[in-house]
């Protein structure tokens, strides 16, 4: 389907009712079309811990088994104060 999409003065497109996510990375194509992909954007942290074999089987492992999870107790600031 092909849907036709006006720029505006400042160069702007909207997508209206072709939009499906919330973020796209845009590409521009040496043909000059420009290609939307829907993206994901995650800390260095989230991609480091996604990378972990180890990390990943671990909590792959423990949503498995929900009923062996352990909450913990968060200390409050306010009440060491």
């Amino acid at each position: 389907m092909s849907t036709l999409i006006q720029v505006d003065a400042r160069k702007r497109i909207t997508l209206g009712s072709l939009a499906h996510h919330t973020q796209y990375i845009a590409t521009e194509q040496s043909d000059g079309s420009v290609l939307l992909e829907p993206a994901v954007v995650m800390t260095a942290t989230e991609r480091a811990f996604l990378a972990d074999e180890t990390l990943s089987a671990a909590l792959a492992r423990v949503n498995a088994t929900p009923q062996n999870r352990r909450t913990r107790q968060r200390s409050r600031a306010s009440e060491a104060a």
